[in-house]
């Protein structure tokens, strides 16, 4: 189980460095995307 959170936390990690800059990039290149709210997480 240990080993699971290790990776939940690493892929928690990656999408909180990657995500912002990503978005920006589909907002200036007007790529369409769905500003649909969601209740789970993106990791």
């Amino acid at each position: 189980m240990n080993d699971l959170n290790a990776v939940f936390s690493h892929i928690d990690d990656f999408c909180q460095t990657f995500l912002p800059p990503w978005e920006g990039h589909l907002i200036s290149s007007s790529i369409k995307q769905s500003n649909k709210p969601s209740p789970l997480s993106v990791s």
